[in-house]
């Protein structure tokens, strides 16, 4: 049995409300164990038997018939988190700017992000933390002006693509690390 974070975009955002009980009610009837909600933002540890690309098709086809909206999400191992938060540069916390973690499903869109963002005026300051993974900054209180995070928010990467702060993904690493150590 593995551990698993899965990373959820655009719930509780836009419309879309999911109480965290009535998600972790929903994926019981999965094949899914341990699973755990973390701070009301679509993140969520469990364990299963599944491969990667089978827990991400179970999970989204869970969300979509019991929320009724095209869900998308973002499955990584455990291990996976571990190493990806080991290896940003960037600070956890800097009074004047904040980490960021754009995870993606899809390579490619992932790369057309990056190339993206190193083309907007004045530059993106972003590193390549894998396939899956790049790590931004943002000038603290001023994320969702950012330019990165206007390009990172079209429609074209809605399905590949998710951001969250390096804090949050301490916590999932963390939880999913717990998970880990029970399971195991």
């Amino acid at each position: 049995m593995a551990s698993y974070a899965v990373f959820l975009r655009g719930i509780n955002v836009g419309g879309i409300t999911i109480k965290m009980a009535d998600l972790k009610d929903a994926l019981k009837a999965g094949p899914f164990t341990g699973v755990k909600t973390l701070l009301a933002s679509g993140n969520v540890v469990l364990a299963s038997e599944l491969e990667p690309a089978a827990v991400k098709k179970e999970f989204e086809t869970t969300l979509r018939k019991a929320f009724g909206y095209d869900a998308w999400v973002v499955v990584l191992t455990s291990d996976r988190v571990s190493e990806l938060v080991a290896a940003c540069r960037y600070p956890a916390d800097d009074k004047s700017t904040h980490t960021y973690l754009t995870l993606a499903s899809d390579t490619a869109a992932l790369d057309e992000l990056f190339s993206a963002a190193e083309a907007l005026d004045g530059g993106v300051e972003q590193d390549r933390l894998g396939p899956e993974a790049m790590a931004w900054l943002a000038p603290a209180g001023g994320t969702l002006e950012s330019p990165f995070s206007k390009l990172s928010a079209k429609p074209k990467y809605k399905a590949s693509t998710t951001t969250r702060n390096l804090r949050t993904m301490i916590k999932v690493r963390d939880a999913a690390a717990a998970l880990e150590t029970a399971a195991g």
